[in-house]
């Protein structure tokens, strides 16, 4: 067995996951947070892992990117 994923792990790869589609999308952390009325910081955050989004928050995510909640979620 492997070592076990904790709660950062997640946070880490969650937020790599985002970035990815994000840069993909070509928006940028400024844009994004214009579109969900957030500040650019906290963007930053939840893409260093060091935030854990509300559910609520995801939705409002993939809607900003206009990508399915699969394309973020599993990692």
């Amino acid at each position: 067995m492997g070592k076990p994923i904790t709660h950062k792990d997640v946070l880490k790869k969650f937020g790599e996951k985002m970035q990815k589609v994000r840069q993909s999308k070509g928006v940028t952390q400024e844009e994004l947070a214009a579109r969900l009325a957030m500040h650019r910081t906290y963007i930053g955050l939840i893409e260093r892992g060091e935030r854990n989004p509300t559910i609520r928050t995801l939705y409002k995510i993939t809607k900003a990117l206009k990508v399915d909640s699969k394309e973020l979620l599993p990692f």
